[in-house]
């Protein structure tokens, strides 16, 4: 079996932690490459399977992406491009149904950032195709400079950022099997790395059943269970709600923990009986 695991041209290698999920690829006699998920040279049909994992730098050139993924054959391509088309903008995040989530505004124009902002009092203004955090504004000036016209989301302030953090709770092949408790860096609300977060393993606690939740709402929105995803929760009035869902390519924390290598190595070998015809 062999598998191809997409990635960016600046980690040719793969996320942080590859090596670990290589290895459990190993264990299982599954023969796994990294690949850029832009190189023309790349025959991905020739792979049993094809998964989406760090092709972090797509934020810059979406409809490339989603180009490529759709022409991918969707018996062999985990989660799938429909699901991508749907996740990678985050005004999927007004369009939650029943799932508790963090309200949020889509906003395509600068008057539509200023009712957001007036409305939510302090706000979080984000890219609506971003990553990692770039370009995020906590606004509490409807007339703020930095607001511009494009297309973004408006969020209010969730100030239990600065001390619950944020939460992230995987779900692979529908199981619970790892929870990050995240912290935002001084100064900052971004729970990201690259602006002084932290991450750390925790116990899964109560925020399990809200992930199998969110997990359950996806089978029923895209008519099949999905492969992986990541569910990021803050506290909102009390209660655990969804921040953000990850159902492209969620980094899976491996130089953290490599408790997610195993299950997703046993996800990919679970799918070799699920192959369309070539």
């Amino acid at each position: 079996m062999s598998i191809l695991l997409a990635t960016s041209g600046d980690l040719p290698l793969g996320e942080p932690g590859a090596p670990v999920l290589d290895a459990a690829l190993a264990e299982r006699g599954i023969d796994a490459s990294w690949a850029r998920w832009d190189d023309p040279e790349v025959d991905w049909a020739g792979a049993d399977l094809v998964a989406v994992r760090s092709t972090w730098d797509y934020i810059s050139r979406p409809e490339e992406f989603l180009a490529w993924t759709a022409s991918l054959d969707p018996s062999r391509l985990l989660n799938g491009a429909d699901v991508f088309a749907w996740n990678h903008d985050k005004r999927y995040l007004a369009d939650l149904g029943d799932l508790p989530a963090v309200p949020t505004l889509v906003a395509d124009d600068r008057a539509d950032l200023a009712r957001g902002i007036a409305g939510f009092g302090t706000a979080v203004v984000k890219p609506r195709v971003g990553a990692g955090g770039a370009g995020l504004m906590v606004v509490s000036d409807p007339d703020d400079p930095r607001l511009v016209d494009g297309s973004w989301v408006v969020q209010p302030l969730v100030e239990s950022i600065r001390t619950h953090g944020e939460v992230s709770v995987y779900v692979i092949d529908g199981r619970l099997t790892q929870r990050f408790d995240k912290q935002p860096g001084a100064d900052d609300v971004r729970v990201n790395e690259e602006y002084g977060g932290r991450v750390r393993t925790a116990a899964m606690g109560d925020v399990g059943d809200l992930a199998l939740r969110a997990h359950h709402a996806m089978a029923e929105r895209f008519g099949r269970p999905m492969d992986y995803l990541r569910v990021d929760l803050l506290q909102w009035g009390g209660d655990w709600v969804v921040s953000e869902l990850e159902l492209i390519e969620p980094g899976l924390y491996l130089d953290v923990s490599p408790a997610n290598a195993a299950p997703y190595a046993d996800l990919v070998l679970a799918r070799r009986g699920s192959f369309g015809p070539r």
